[in-house]
């Protein structure tokens, strides 16, 4: 039988947030009930609580940067116990078959169940997030968090830490490259930090100034104000790998200019209308544009123990339950430095 637990939803694409009670599905043999603790607000959240991606059911339950302790275990589960710290990102279920979910690629699984807005097998309803007390997640799908990290600001890496994260590996970042990271927000903070981490020459683009001294503390050698032709010239031809993390319409072709012969340009920003891309910048020095969408379930706890070796968090705003609807405002104004976290006590 089901069980209940208190959450934030939404019920329709104008209304706010307000408190519900929701039904999670009673844990059966492999899965694993947590307790959630904290919740990271993804601007993912807010495009589908107002229906801007055309796809959402009400009442919604957003939030996929999920990190808890353990309540229960099913009578198979081998890798939690009670009181374990865990995390749940983007997703919670795929079908294990396919080429990609053989390869750890679970993200990428044409029937990957996403932690909200897909359809739920067990309850045959759509899947409800982590703005909520409590969530049943199997155990193949759960992630071990570092004993050492602050709980609270380590939230958002299971979606903007792995989303950064994941093209940098693919793209094989390391000491002597030259990276350059668009965009200095949630995704982009990561960005620069893992970059830095990984031993790379890190450039942050920005189109405001007075993000200069912030993003040289996170870790930046160098900012360029990209509404600036002549600094974005002396870097022509120089860059093995840029970051894109912007999600608003901009130039791409400028970026495709910084790269070197076989040179490399990742979105993990989605604009919501199409960019030109010109062909002979790419033609011409056999340079790449590609796209990243979050990490597998190995990549992921990769990362996850890679920030718990090297320190890395994000850099964090906690709020009550009861911001939520402030805190999409104001994320909408880029008015966060640099995500909003959800302390889930704040619910119970």
């Amino acid at each position: 039988m089901p069980y209940t637990c208190k959450a934030y939803s939404a019920t329709s694409a104008t209304s706010p947030l307000s408190s519900a009670t929701i039904s999670r599905r009673e844990p059966g043999p492999t899965d694993v009930q947590i307790d959630i603790l904290y919740c990271g607000v993804c601007h993912s959240d807010l495009h589908f609580a107002r229906n801007e991606w055309h796809f959402t059911q009400y009442p919604a339950v957003p939030g996929h940067e999920i990190v808890g302790k353990v309540k229960s275990v099913g009578s198979a589960v081998k890798k939690f116990k009670v009181g374990d710290t865990v995390g749940v990102g983007c997703f919670v279920d795929s079908c294990r078959t396919c080429p990609e979910c053989l390869k750890g690629l679970e993200q990428y699984c044409p029937t990957m169940t996403m932690t909200y807005g897909s359809m739920d097998a067990h309850l045959n309803a759509p899947t409800l997030g982590g703005y909520s007390a409590g969530i049943v997640v199997t155990e193949e799908f759960v992630l071990r968090m570092p004993a050492n990290l602050n709980l609270a600001a380590a939230a958002p890496l299971l979606c903007a830490g792995i989303t950064t994260y994941s093209p940098m590996r693919h793209w094989k970042v390391g000491p002597g490259q030259k990276v350059g990271i668009v965009g200095l927000g949630g995704l982009g903070h990561m960005g620069v930090k893992f970059a830095r981490a990984f031993g790379a020459h890190v450039v942050l683009f920005t189109t405001s100034p007075g993000k200069t001294a912030d993003a040289l503390r996170l870790g930046a050698h160098e900012v360029v104000i990209s509404k600036d032709a002549a600094a974005m010239a002396k870097h022509a031809n120089s860059f093995d790998f840029i970051l894109d993390t912007v999600a608003a319409t901009h130039d791409l072709n400028a970026y495709f200019e910084l790269l070197k012969r076989d040179g490399n340009l990742t979105l993990v920003g989605a604009p919501g209308e199409p960019l030109p891309v010109a062909a002979f910048p790419l033609i011409f020095r056999r340079r790449s544009l590609s796209g990243s969408l979050v990490g597998g379930l190995p990549e992921t706890q990769e990362m996850l123990d890679f920030c718990g070796k090297h320190g890395i968090t994000s850099d964090i705003e906690l709020i009550k339950m009861d911001q939520i609807n402030e805190a999409y405002e104001r994320m909408l104004k880029s008015d966060v430095k640099y995500r909003f976290v959800i302390d889930m006590g704040s619910l119970r």
